[in-house]
């Protein structure tokens, strides 16, 4: 099988959004990036980024901010998009995705305000103390085909090449370590390699850490925001997921993804609510 590559892949296809007028896109939502029949956040937040990159001046999301109001099902949907303020090196805007109900009423799904800008003109200048996740690399890791799936269904999975480190996988087993990690090595099952829209997808797109601690089920977002810091370079990505704190019924996760390259490309916290079992 030929390579995928960005701009055409199952990704970009899943994102896709025609204009229909000014700030207004038509999608089709496809039932491929689902969790437990509702669509998968970070996929949604990579459709309504790509409006935006789309309506905005400038192409690259860096600050993305979403609330989540409804679950998405798969099915015909629109994003409309308005412009807060443009600048030199970065456009801020703000946009909402909506589906008609059975009952012929406009519901919004998500509702995100984002800034973008360029990630190509920023400076190289890096000074951190933020190192890569240690974790085997990927022919020590665990396929998502070497153990039972996840509870429910999880149509996501089948669209990424997830290898899992084996330290944070004893939920399949049920044998939850109770640290609330989740780690892998992230790739597009069809080969196309990451861009800056699709880490609004990476950010979300593994096994929740609420499985890590026991506790199994759809775990939905309440609000995420990424920091999309570089352009990534190719090759498989590094994904680490943390959660410390559960209490009063939701929990957060801190995501960090790091390329092929050794750099910190992206960035999330999200808070969920606690799955019901």
């Amino acid at each position: 099988m030929a390579q995928a590559s960005i701009g055409d892949s199952e990704f970009d296809r899943g994102t896709a959004v025609t204009l229909r007028e000014p700030g207004v896109y038509d999608v089709q939502l496809t039932s491929g990036w689902t969790v437990m029949d509702v669509l998968n956040g970070g996929h949604l937040l990579a459709v309504i980024g790509r409006a935006l990159g789309d309506a905005l001046p400038h192409s690259d999301p860096i600050a993305v901010s979403a609330h989540y109001l409804t679950p998405a099902k798969p099915g015909p949907a629109v994003v409309r998009t308005e412009t807060v303020r443009t600048g030199r090196t970065l456009s801020t805007g703000q946009a909402s995705l909506f589906q008609t109900d059975e009952d012929g009423h406009e519901v919004e799904r998500i509702r995100v305000l984002s800034s973008y800008g360029d990630l190509a003109a920023l400076p190289d200048d890096v000074r951190t103390s933020a190192k890569p996740p240690a974790f085997p690399p990927p022919e020590r890791c665990v396929t998502t085909a070497d153990g039972p799936p996840p509870p429910g269904d999880f149509a996501l999975i089948d669209r990424l090449a997830l290898r899992m480190d084996p330290a944070t996988v004893g939920w399949a087993l049920g044998a939850p370590s109770g640290k609330g990690e989740i780690r892998a090595w992230f790739e597009f099952a069809d080969g196309r390699d990451a861009d800056a829209l699709s880490l609004l997808l990476t950010v979300d797109a593994l096994p929740p850490t609420s499985f890590d601690l026991g506790l199994m089920g759809w775990t939905p977002t309440v609000e995420l925001t990424a920091h999309i810091r570089c352009r990534p370079a190719p090759g498989p990505l590094r994904v680490a997921i943390t959660t410390r704190n559960l209490a009063g019924g939701f929990l957060e996760e801190d995501a960090e993804v790091w390329d092929s390259a050794d750099r910190l490309v992206a960035q999330s916290r999200q808070l969920a609510r606690v799955p019901r079992g």
